[in-house]
């Protein structure tokens, strides 16, 4: 199928739309419309900062909609992608009682109940089955609000993303939620193609049954919006018949999607309007907000959005994904853009999209972005104006300066890592990973524009958490832009002392007395293994600790090591770096205080797919390969093994060879399999026991 050629803005027009739902009404999720009324009025813009909450924080619509996609990726670009295959998406990527779902309780919770299932080795479908967990639990609202990725890669085939919808809501749900889903999914996919809101819902409806509950809702609010011109009287009208008092459970399907659609048909070409409607309507805001958002976002594109409202501005295209993959968590709306355009193009049967400016992490191609950059505030940092703005024939990132002056620096950052607004969040615990490292190598390109007064210097920085998880600058060679001159910046990330790098960005200063003008910024990026020493650097580090996604039951700092971890039941693991990581060395001396096994961990893609050496309690030394929970033993020597003692423990990963060294034992291994794993980052593992190190090592090949 062939794919339009502005697909790529469109999905970053969807993208942005389901974040800007999200967040716009995550502050007040679970209002009732009369308590918004009496309370903050009508929702016309961002109100978080009058419910002392930030902007950009964890959720489960956000992290569960851009994670669960990552099935296809993990199991084949397919339209044959299984229920099954998502359900163990759901495994490798959730950390249990932390990341992405509401764990409200079995029976409670429909994600945190199929969850469960999952892990008790019932597979999807059945895990979200009404067989299984009773028609209440089954028909929450979850299905319908992670189902939007599923339609971002199949524009205009909405049948592809109905049965894709259906397939990934029933991991969790069954019934009237997955009607809702697949067809809120294909509604999604056409509105690539149509503006015709009836068409989009008669497209919908051809996918569910049409004497299902969902389609004679949707009767029901046509023919009230048919009958009143004010949309408050149909939102009253669904309160009387479809309200939440008619409904198990705490948050059931039909309410939501009810003034989902009462939204589109109200507010069919508005974007803001829409906006407005759907939070001020209350229950479920940031869900709700988050599907009609990203409806809309694709159905009107980025012109849409744009005009009213500066809905982008304080967003910055940030987002936050909290998974087991740590290195996938601090995100932007342009790069998971990127992801999602090229799943949609490899699944019509088309290669992947020419990476833009040769893979730059941040490129700045799509109007508008700026993927998180923002000025640095404060008494030594003189005001920036960024812009995205075509320079040269290609788009890059605008900063703007007037009369800095000699001494004055003005700089701009975008997050790597947990940001310390993490600390105010009410809401979901984030789990990442920092995306650059030591030892890496930045590179940025530059241009000074032709019309600047007075040359700047500029340098890269980097701000890392220091040991009072402080945020502490580190600066690059700086150099001189000259106005009209074009620069290549490269930087070695230097030693930071195991602690986290939360931000990279470009610092400015005048050369003389006083400049005047912009700097262009093209594109950053970064390359290279890091070369690390990972260890505590105090008992409060908060922001150290928060560096590795914790799979684990305990995750002390009571002990003297850097590193105990703990497992009360089954297999835990602590994870650190990402999919950028392709040939290192890991090593640590690792000891043993209880447990059936524990080692070192390399290559890590999740909770279930990695490699590693191991020491076991019956006196093995072993090298393996574990991927979904299967494990396969790639080589093993006998070890004389007792509890307390310190173990040497070498992984190597380069190519499709794989070896370790235990002690005075090597083990070697050529994986050439299917099942072979090509990058990811470092773990420590446990099995039911306890496990401490008190440093671990990476090194470069």
């Amino acid at each position: 199928m062939a794919i339009a050629e502005n697909y790529s803005e469109r999905v970053y027009a969807g993208v942005l739309g389901k974040l800007i739902g999200v967040y716009l009404g995550r502050p007040f999720e679970g209002w009732t419309y009369q308590r918004i009324m009496q309370e903050l009025g009508p929702i016309n813009y961002y109100v978080h900062e009058q419910l002392n909450q930030p902007l950009v924080v964890t959720d489960d619509d956000v992290a569960g909609t851009f994670t669960f996609i990552r099935a296809l990726e993990d199991y084949g670009i397919s339209p044959d992608l299984s229920a099954e295959h998502i359900g163990a998406a759901w495994l490798n990527y959730i950390v249990e009682q932390r990341a992405i779902l509401w764990w409200g309780g079995n029976g409670n919770s429909t994600e945190h109940t199929a969850w469960l299932n999952l892990k008790n080795g019932i597979p999807a479908p059945l895990s979200g089955a009404i067989a299984t967990n009773g028609t209440a639990v089954a028909e929450q609202i979850g299905a319908q609000i992670f189902i939007d990725g599923w339609a971002l890669v199949a524009p205009g085939q909405p049948a592809l993303a109905a049965k894709l919808a259906r397939e990934a809501g029933s991991v969790s749900h069954d019934g009237e939620s997955v009607y809702a889903a697949m067809l809120w999914a294909a509604m999604e996919a056409e509105a690539f193609v149509s503006r015709d809101i009836n068409h989009l819902l008669d497209t919908g409806l051809a996918t569910i049954p049409a004497d299902c509950q969902i389609a004679r809702l949707i009767a029901d609010i046509r023919r009230w919006h048919a009958e009143n011109p004010q949309w408050e009287t149909t939102r009253q009208q669904i309160e009387d018949h479809y309200g939440y008092d008619k409904y198990p459970g705490n948050c059931h399907v039909m309410p939501n999607h009810a003034l989902m659609i009462m939204t589109l048909l109200y507010a069919p070409d508005d974007f803001h309007l829409a906006m407005t409607i759907v939070n001020t309507s209350g229950w479920d805001t940031d869900c709700n907000a988050g599907n009609v958002g990203c409806l809309l976002g694709i159905m009107l594109g980025l012109e849409g959005i744009d005009g009213g409202p500066d809905w982008r501005g304080p967003l910055a295209d940030r987002m936050l994904i909290s998974s087991a993959d740590g290195g996938f968590s601090i995100n932007d709306a342009v790069r998971i853009s990127d992801y999602l355009v090229n799943l949609g193009r490899q699944l019509a049967g088309q290669p992947p999209a020419p990476a833009a400016k040769e893979g730059a992490h941040f490129h700045f191609s799509q109007p508008g972005s700026c993927q998180g950059f923002q000025p640095l505030a404060g008494y030594d940092h003189a005001p920036l104006t960024l812009d995205n703005v075509e320079y040269n024939g290609t788009r890059m990132l605008s900063l703007a300066y007037n009369a800095l002056g000699r001494g004055q620096r003005a700089g701009v950052t975008t997050p790597t890592f947990t940001p310390r607004e993490v600390l105010n969040m009410r809401t979901y615990e984030l789990m990442a990973t920092p995306l650059l490292y030591p030892g890496q190598w930045v590179e940025v390109r530059l241009y000074a524009d032709t019309e600047n007064k007075g040359s700047v210097t500029a340098a890269l920085c980097c701000r890392v958490y220091d040991a009072q998880d402080r945020l502490t600058p580190y600066y690059g060679e700086p150099v001189t832009l000259a106005p009209g001159d074009s620069q290549i910046l490269r930087w070695r990330l230097p030693d930071c002392g195991g602690q986290p790098i939360g931000e990279i960005g470009l610092m400015l200063e005048a050369e003389g007395r006083q400049a005047s003008g912009r700097v262009l910024l093209d594109y950053l990026s970064w390359e290279g293994a890091p070369e690390l020493r990972l260890s505590r650097p105090g008992p409060e580090c908060d922001f150290w600790r928060r560096a590795w996604v914790n799979g684990v039951s305990f995750f002390s700092r009571h002990f003297p090591a850097s590193f105990r971890i703990s497992q009360e039941r089954d297999e835990g693991i602590i994870i650190h770096g990402t999919r950028q990581w392709t040939d290192y060395q890991v090593a640590s001396d690792v000891v043993l205080h209880l447990g059936n096994y524990g080692g070192v961990a390399a290559r890590v893609q999740g909770l279930r797919r990695y490699y590693a050496a191991r020491v076991t309690r019956e006196g093995k030394a072993q090298l393996i390969r574990v991927r979904d929970g299967q494990t396969q033993i790639l080589a093993e020597s006998p070890l004389a093994f007792t509890y307390e003692k310190p173990y040497r423990v070498t992984l190597r990963v380069s190519g499709n060879q794989i070896s370790a060294r235990i002690d005075d034992v090597t083990l070697d291994a050529t994986d050439d399999s299917e099942l072979a794993l090509h990058d990811g980052g470092i773990g420590l593992l446990i099995h039911q026991g306890a496990l401490s190190a008190d440093a671990v090592e990476v090194t470069a090949l």
